[in-house]
This record gives C-alpha cells, structure tokens and sequence, in this order.
C-alpha cells in the first residue's frame, strides 16, 4: 500500500502472472481443491469479520455508527452468500470431472506452503487491516497490491517445471483467485482438446447441484466445457470483477467499505466497529504452532457448540453433493438444512460467542471462533441410510447442548436455537420414517 495514494484506491497498472500447466485429471482436482481451500477459508475470514462487529449501543457506539456497521455488515453477508456460491459451483465442477466434494482445508491462520508463499489466510477482526487483507485476496489478477501489515511471505514454493513426470500433481504458482481460477479453465479446455469432452466431463449430471433453495440463479449444472467455463466466469467476476471493471465485485465492496470506515475514522479517532477479539482454539491443532487456548469455562462451551455446528454443516453439505440414493425432496431437505443452520444458527451462535471472555490471562479480550478442523475428513458421510442418521442425531445432541446453556448464556438466543435445531432434526426424521414406513430402507440402501 503506497501512502501517496488516496488512502484506500488500488493502484493501476498491472503485475504478469505466469500461465499454469494443467496435463492431467489428477492436476485438475488438485488446483480445483486449492480453490475450493480459498473459499472455504475466504468465507471463514469473512464470518470472523462478521462476528467481530459492535451489535448495540451498549457496547460505546452512537446511533448513527450503528447504522453504518449494520450496513458493513449486510454488504459482509451479501459477499459471503456468494462465496459460498463460489464454493457450491467449484465442487459442480470437481462432481463433473468425477472427482469428490473437497471440503477440507487446514487450521487457521494459514502461513503453510500449501499455497503460494503470498496466499495466506488468517482471522483477522473487522478493521482497516482486515479489510485490506481482503482487497489483497480478492484483487483483480495482475494488479500491484501488497497484503496487509504483518502478512509475510512464507518462503518459497517449488511449481512445477516442464520436465516434472506429471503422473501425480503438485504446486503451481498462482498469485489471486482470478490467476488460479483462470488456469483451470485454460487446463480443462487443453484436456478437451487432448481427450474430448465425453472423456473430461465423466461425472453423473444428475450429481450436479442446481437447487432453487440457495436462492442463487447462478447455481448451474456443470456437464461440459462451455458450462464449465460459465460457472468460472461467474466466480471470477463476482470475486475481481469482469476484466477491468471491479466496481460491484467483492474486491469493489471491500475497497467502498474501506474508504467509509477510514473517512469516519478520521472524522471521530475513537471509533472502534469491533470487538476485542481474538481466535481462539479449545485444544491446540497438530497443524498450527502456538495458537491461543480458551481459558474460560462457559466460553469452551459456547465455542465447543459453534464448533460443532460448523462440523454438522460441513456433513450436510458434504452430504448434499455426494448424495446417492437420495429423493429429490431428501435433497432439497438437505439443501435447507444446510441453509438454516447457516441462517439461523451460525449466524446468531457468532455474535453470543464474541461477547465472551478469552480468560484471565487476556483481560477485556473477547472469542473471535477460530472455526477448528478437529480432523481433516470428518464431513465425509458415504452411505446414505447411515449418514441420515448420524445428521439427525447431532443435530438432536446439538439442541440439547443450546437448551442446557440456556440457563447461563443468553437464553433468548439458545432456546431460539434449540427450537431450530429440534426442527430441523424432526425434517430429517419425517423422511426416514416415510422410508421405513414404505419398506424401501433396506432395499435401496
């Protein structure tokens, strides 16, 4: 960020960023894999942000500060819905070339050399510097921006060279979501031109995710390279913006929110949007070093809760595009369900979990959920009678959780939550009953 510049207008001019080589499948699902890594961690780092806001005037804000952090938020919730677009048509594409859903990725912050040494994904509470950590992630491909203070490069990365075996695949050098996103079109268009289109796009169509429940009129079938592409060109104009024009893109919205919240800054210094928090861990991950532990016991409850909602949304959801042997109305219930605990439980858990404090060790300093991956794969739930089950039972658990931390935490908001929860365990419920019922269960499983 070069200080001469209006405080928050990236500069022109543009950076070239090498072309990727995509020879094979198996280099196809590993950059879709990485892509679907970023979104899902794009989307982490923004609900973060989301979780962190100021919610009333008891926490020091004026009236009119409130209007403008419930607008920031909107335009948070606005980009988020259509990360989780992005990440819905990424695993279209991934189901269509044959491979699984990918929702693994590793623990926050993300400093590994997993992806490019100036990719790094970390929670970081609303603010000037999280705002251009984001415009950095989301900026159009080729322009000269810098990450955010304190975001380092890691060291380098070994790319793939011209003379690699390509029997297995390995890093390529991308440098924004544009630039990777690009080289997959690029490597699925050299795979249809090697192989033909039939050969490329060998996934079942009816394993392709359209529902109308996301609400999203861009949720397309993937089933060939001109649908592929389609769906690609959606991401990356939502994200940077169509070539040139990033206005209304996510990199725009980060950039219109940035230069408000510095103009209202500078207007009154002491106006703080944000909560005091910061991410915590209940236990320490095998794959960060020294993260911060959560000391105080009602708190671990409240986050051992918000962690576990996310895990059963990452099951449902995992669930809904690995689907087999599901009825169309067992598929839109999981669409919803997915959709509600996101809606209606996700985002009403956040903000109860960000009023809480860390523990004595960090006075003043509140729960920012560090939305923990206790172990890589536990969202995969292959056959289908065994994993309604399971669903229904942790959302069962989980109600049971909101109804005991009623008596000590907001219970408006945990007996809310333990009515949705309940309701949604009863949707599932009802279909397993049905097939029960109609004898099927056995046969078709």
């Amino acid at each position: 960020h070069n200080a001469r510049m209006p405080a928050s207008r990236p500069p022109n001019g543009s950076v070239k960023e090498p072309a990727l080589r995509v020879e094979s499948r198996e280099g196809l699902v590993y950059l879709l894999g990485e892509a679907c890594e970023l979104e899902h961690g794009l989307l982490c780092e923004y609900l973060y942000a989301q979780f962190s806001l100021k919610r009333s005037l008891e926490e020091g804000l004026t009236p009119e500060h409130l209007a403008r952090i419930q607008a920031w938020e909107r335009t948070l919730i606005d980009v988020i819905k259509q990360e989780m677009l992005h990440l819905a048509l990424a695993t279209n594409i991934l189901s269509a070339i044959g491979a699984a859903p990918h929702f693994e990725r590793p623990n926050f912050p993300i400093v590994s050399r997993w992806y490019p040494p100036d990719v790094q994904i970390a929670l970081v509470p609303f603010g000037e510097r999280a705002l251009r950590h984001f415009m950095y992630l989301e900026r159009p491909e080729g322009m000269p921006l810098s990450d955010a203070e304190g975001f380092g490069s890691v060291g380098p990365m070994q790319p793939l060279t011209v003379d690699d075996p390509q029997l297995t695949a390995g890093p390529e050098e991308w440098h924004t979501v544009g630039h990777l996103y690009r080289g997959i079109e690029a490597g699925l268009a050299h795979l249809v031109k090697r192989l033909g289109e039939g050969a490329v796009f060998i996934g079942p169509p009816k394993a392709q995710a359209t529902t109308q429940v996301f609400e999203w009129t861009e949720l397309t079938a993937v089933t060939n390279l001109a649908s592929a592409s389609a769906a690609i060109e959606v991401i990356v104009e939502q994200g940077e913006g169509a070539r040139g024009d990033w206005v209304n893109s996510h990199f725009g919205k980060f950039v219109g929110i940035l230069e408000d919240f510095l103009a209202r800054k500078a207007a009154d210094p002491a106006f703080a949007p944000a909560r005091p928090v910061i991410p915590v861990f209940l236990r320490e991950p095998p794959d960060v070093d020294r993260v911060t532990l959560i000391a105080d016991p009602l708190t671990r409850r409240v986050a051992d809760l918000f962690n576990a909602v996310y895990e059963v949304i990452l099951q449902v959801q995992s669930r809904y595009f690995v689907h087999h042997g599901e009825t169309p109305e067992e598929l839109e219930t999981l669409a919803k369900t997915a959709k509600h605990l996101m809606n209606w439980v996700m985002r009403n858990l956040g903000p109860v979990l960000t009023a809480l404090p860390v523990g004595p060790e960090f006075p003043g300093r509140t729960a920012g959920p560090a939305f923990e991956i206790v172990r890589p794969a536990f969202f995969v739930l292959p056959h289908r009678e065994a994993a309604w089950k399971i669903m229904h039972e942790r959302l069962e658990t989980l109600a049971g959780v909101c109804a005991g931390l009623a008596k000590d935490v907001v219970p408006e908001v945990m007996t809310r939550l333990e009515g949705n929860l309940r309701g949604m365990a009863g949707d599932l419920e009802q279909h397993m009953k049905a097939r029960a019922g109609s004898g099927v269960e056995s046969a078709r499983s």
